[in-house]
């Protein structure tokens, strides 16, 4: 099968940095589903892991965690799906990844296919839906209503990195199935633009100090945070300007954060993973293609959108370099998606 893969951590501008490779076609046991793979996302979690993660010597690895596509076979003790099915996920990151025309994946996090997207607006998905689902529900703690009777809460939920892959899916979820008021942080005015677009009931700038404007919005003190890039250079104002027993959950990898500021408001700081459920075979591991179901089912009924941003083409080891190189700017708004391999 066609595959794209790396044998050395190199960087994005050299040729090598990801290849076009040949692999055999993996075989369906056990809770595993053999899923013919459609089209792809790309996340930062790639390239940090092509950036840090060397596979073995004489080995490649292949990466990549958001994909669309069709249950080929299924194992033994599958009781989900059968094949023909059409689903999308995000795969766990301690296995082979979709950046391939065929992966194996648990039954457990995967989800139905929403049926009004097309597989490449479905690829933008799976990971950053999870991970602000996590985000909003288990780690912050709001409570869901029926998007039909949604009431206004006391909360009110500051999301800084906004205009990016999860920020974009997270400020639709919060805005449709929560009552929280929604300040979302853009610098530039497309980005902007997005965020207000996506539900999004105020919009700051992170480039300028934040406490001010969120007191100029006169809407009281922020309750929960979610904290989706540079949580090093925010964190110290987090704690400044959070209501007592306020949360702060981050999905980032900051270096150091002193802890201690967080004791005199009683603040509590969150770390999401949305791999943590698959590396660990956690018990409730099927709560990802749970809530992959849920997403799927808000979609269909008109009140998520996806996230897409940008379709690079189809699945080679170009459009990929170039995937990756636009993520490391920083400054791609949505998601990059792929679809589709190459025929011989």
């Amino acid at each position: 099968m066609k595959a794209v893969g790396y044998t050395k951590c190199l960087p994005i501008d050299n040729v090598d940095a990801l290849t076009d490779i040949e692999l055999p076609q993996p075989v369906a046991t056990g809770r595993d589903l053999l899923i013919k793979v459609e089209a792809i996302a790309v996340n930062p979690a790639d390239y940090k892991v092509r950036q840090n993660m060397a596979p073995a010597a004489g080995e490649t690895k292949v990466i990549g965690w958001d994909a669309v596509g069709e249950v080929i076979a299924a194992g033994e003790s599958v009781s989900r799906f059968k094949p023909g099915d059409r689903v999308y996920y995000a795969g766990d990151i301690t296995r082979p990844g979709c950046n391939a025309e065929y992966q194996l994946v648990d039954e457990r996090i995967v989800g139905h296919k929403p049926k009004s997207l097309s597989d490449a607006e479905a690829a933008a998905l799976p990971l950053t839906a999870i991970t602000a689902w996590e985000i909003l529900f288990e780690h912050l703690g709001l409570q869901q209503q029926h998007p039909d009777t949604v009431e206004k809460s006391a909360d009110i939920i500051l999301v800084v990195g906004a205009a990016g892959g999860v920020g974009s899916i997270l400020v639709q979820l919060a805005s449709t199935i929560t009552g929280a008021t929604i300040i979302a942080t853009a610098s530039r005015e497309s980005s902007q633009a997005w965020v207000k677009k996506l539900g999004a009931h105020h919009v700051i700038d992170h480039t300028k100090p934040m406490q001010p404007q969120i007191e100029a919005l006169g809407i009281g003190q922020v309750t929960h945070v979610a904290s989706l890039n540079s949580t090093d250079s925010y964190f110290e104002s987090y704690t400044e300007l959070l209501a007592p027993f306020g949360r702060i959950a981050m999905i980032d990898d900051p270096e150091s954060l002193d802890v201690t500021k967080l004791k005199p408001r009683s603040l509590s700081l969150h770390w999401e993973f949305m791999f943590a459920r698959s590396m660990f075979q956690a018990p409730d591991m099927a709560e990802q293609g749970r809530l992959l179901n849920r997403v799927s089912d808000l979609v269909d009924q008109g009140y998520i959108k996806t996230t897409i941003g940008k379709n690079l083409g189809v699945i080679n080891a170009e459009n990929l370099r170039t995937a990756h190189q636009a993520l490391e700017t920083g400054r791609s708004i949505g998601k990059i998606v792929l679809e589709g391999f190459q025929l011989s």
